[in-house]
């Protein structure tokens, strides 16, 4: 290992803050159509809320505990938290500034917003209606006090403070008291029940009103007799970097409800307030909260701009979207064999969402129906609210087949889901493990165990997302199915490991973390750098969404100044530092954020020209590698194999959804030059899977078929 410099490590939370404005930048690319523009202005606003909720939540605790440990890249959290409130700040007048420039487009193409000034008669009778008919029976206020006294304001909602000109009165504070400055405060809730956007009457396109612009026009309505100073939209967004302490947890759902219950209350670490507030109200309203001023940022639009998305499904606006791409199954999961017969005489790799996910489905639900099938396991990570996945379970379960499904009840945000769907199984008789103690189980494999007549066969699929039929429309995974006797035998041993307590046994060809992944990986990247110390060409290529784990971080430094030829597509977070002049100069890093989501973990290594390919579910990352339950899969099917490597190689090629990452941390949109074909990978991919199809279909009507006879005749 080296002994490496913390300037040799970009900040992580830096790293994914650039991530988020690449994001951005798909969003001003006048390129894309107008809706998927939004959409992706759409995407950074939820993005900000995780991470806000999460990692921000995480470095505010530390710093209020004065822990000055410093991160690889030599950064406090005290000093991460104001690069952090830096660089946020330059981002949102970014995403505004895209808002705006959307919005003129939107209007120009019938989506109108409307401001109150601009409303016709007809539309300020609508609006009128529409707040006494349906948001003023509904809406309450409420007083804002100081800290003690406040009531407790929902994560990620809503509300309009409104402030009044006179420091008494029916909505003064519990016990006479006022918020600071002795002003009084009072704050409506804008709730999910009442809707973001309100339809207003046009003679053409969609023209809409914001919530809390309709009840700002009114909001006199709610204080009679009261003169009201001035009124703004906020929101607050809470801590959610709640652990589990699952040493003292006797009952593990009853303590993740804990869990999810203390989120409601965790402290504010974001404010965000409309730029057109007075600093009396945001002074007012950062103390009600104990929200410090590196917590607070104005915002110079609408606010919560994820909520948008709505938007971008509106009917009748097509031409404003991608051209649709089915995605297409292929003929050889179409034939009218079952998927046990096809799997058993080849693996079979599918690519999603250019493939359909549908054969996965089909696959457990052809498990659950199969008389011969006698046992299933299956982990269950994040599913769909509506999950096909869980009723097979359960249908199996029902059946009298042997059931096992893993629900993780850690997945953060989903825990309530899961919870639920946890119960529902274990009353259809699923025997239900929920996780392993201390660890989050993100591994994905299916295993049927199927009575056949040489005895009992293992039939497995093995994935890099989730089992999740809606994400898998727009998620690019990897989808391995297979009968091989010993990743079979592996994945079975995997299971009975997590879900017996017992040791962890010795694989045949997989690989799990958190004991033994992080070791595979390093000594394969060990072993293509000691070729390249003995003068053999020596490689890496690898595709993931994050990089941040200093060892192997250390064991790719050490790679590049043996001279190995090191490619990375790293979606997200890349904490690498590439192209540093006797450290890293063999490395390069790109990252690729377009239509799909990338997500599949695909890694190669050349291996003296016998390349050892694999999919994984987890990244480069601590928490993969070090907290978490993974699984790698070697790929060692002839065609399986070759259909990963091009991917790879397709993905490094593309021009028209890359950036590349520079040693400062900065990233820059590639381009092949001046004159030189554009290359989109997505776009590549998709026809090279729909013009396969097809061809097949052609190959099928052009077939010979005799007419068989019913009956022989007598």
């Amino acid at each position: 290992m080296l002994n490496l410099k913390k300037t040799e490590f970009i900040n992580r939370e830096l790293s994914w803050l650039e991530f988020n404005d690449r994001v951005l930048e798909c969003a001003q690319n006048a390129s894309i159509p107008l809706l998927e523009r939004l959409k992706f202005l759409a995407i950074t606003g939820s993005n900000l809320d995780e991470f806000f909720m999460v990692r921000v939540g995480g470095l505010q605790m530390l710093s209020k505990k004065n822990d000055g440990k410093k991160d690889p890249a030599g950064m406090r959290p005290s000093e991460q938290l104001d690069a952090i409130y830096k660089r946020a700040t330059a981002m949102a007048a970014d995403r505004y500034a895209c808002f705006f420039g959307l919005e003129k487009e939107l209007t120009g193409s019938g989506i109108v917003r409307v401001a109150a000034h601009e409303l016709s008669k007809e539309q300020s009778r609508h609006a009128e209606y529409v707040f006494e008919n349906e948001l003023a029976p509904v809406l309450s206020p409420m007083t804002l006090a100081d800290a003690e006294h406040a009531p407790l304001l929902a994560n990620r909602m809503l509300y309009i403070a409104v402030r009044f000109s006179s420091p008494d009165g029916p909505f003064s504070a519990r016990g006479g008291k006022t918020t600071a400055r002795g002003r009084r405060l009072a704050v409506i809730p804008l709730g999910k029940a009442s809707g973001r956007f309100f339809t207003l009457p046009s003679e053409g396109g969609y023209h809409f009103m914001l919530v809390e612009d309709l009840v700002t026009l009114f909001v006199s309505r709610f204080f009679p007799g009261e003169a009201i100073a001035e009124t703004a939209c906020f929101r607050v967004t809470r801590n959610a970097d709640m652990s589990l302490q699952e040493d003292d947890a006797h009952d593990l759902l009853s303590a993740m409800e804990d869990v999810i219950d203390a989120r409601k209350r965790g402290d504010c670490v974001r404010l965000e307030v409309d730029a057109k507030a007075t600093p009396v109200l945001v002074a007012a309203l950062a103390s009600s909260l104990c929200a410090a001023g590196n917590t607070v940022y104005r915002a110079l639009g609408p606010l919560d701009l994820s909520a948008f998305m709505q938007l971008t499904t509106l009917s009748g606006f097509e031409k404003l979207r991608y051209k649709p791409w089915p995605a297409k199954t292929p003929p050889l999961l179409k034939s009218p064999l079952s998927m046990f017969e096809v799997i058993s005489k080849r693996d079979v790799l599918l690519y999603h969402p250019y493939e359909s996910f549908d054969p996965v489905l089909r696959f457990v639900q052809e498990a659950a129906k199969d008389a011969d099938v006698v046992a299933i396991k299956q982990t269950l990570y994040r599913t769909s609210k509506k999950s096909p996945f869980v009723a097979a379970l359960a249908d199996a379960a029902r059946a009298g087949k042997y059931v096992t499904a893993l629900v993780e009840l850690k997945a953060r945000f989903d825990e309530e889901r899961n919870i639920e769907w946890a119960a529902e199984l274990e009353d259809a008789g699923v025997q239900v493990i929920y996780g392993v103690k201390g660890l989050k189980t993100h591994a994905k494999v299916f295993i049927a165990v199927r009575r056949e007549r040489d005895g009992l066969k293992r039939y497995v699929h093995f994935g890099t997302g989730n089992y999740n039929e809606i994400t898998a429309t727009i998620y690019s995974d990897a989808s391995l199915f297979t009968c091989d006797e010993d990743l079979g035998a592996d994945a079975s041993a995997f299971f009975n490991s997590i879900t017996g307590n017992s040791q962890p046994q010795k694989y045949r060809k997989i690989e799990s973390a958190p004991l033994g992944l992080k070791q595979r990986v390093i000594s394969l990247i060990e072993a293509e750098t000691e070729r390249c110390r003995q003068g053999q060409k020596a490689s890496i290529q690898a595709k993931m969404n994050s990089i941040t784990h200093p060892d192997i971080i250390s064991a790719l430094y050490a790679a590049s100044q043996a001279g190995v030829k090191i490619s990375l597509n790293v979606r997200g977070i890349c904490c690498l530092q590439p192209g540093v002049e006797g450290l890293s100069e063999n490395i390069t890093v790109k990252s690729i954020v377009g239509r799909f989501l990338e997500h599949a973990r695909i890694w190669s290594f050349y291996n003296g020209g016998r390349e050892r390919v694999f999919i994984c579910t987890a990244d480069w990352m601590q928490r993969n590698l070090d907290k978490r339950v993974e699984l790698l899969t070697p790929v060692e099917d002839k065609d399986a194999k070759a259909r990963l490597l091009h991917i790879l190689d397709w993905c490094f090629k593309d021009t028209v959804n890359s950036w590349r990452l520079f040693p400062d941390g900065s990233w820059r949109r590639i381009t092949d030059g001046r004159g030189k074909k554009e290359f989109n990978c997505h776009e590549a991919l998709y026809d090279e899977v729909r013009e396969k199809t097809e061809k097949a279909k052609r190959m099928k009507r052009t077939m010979f078929e005799a007419h068989k006879p019913a009956k022989a005749r007598k």
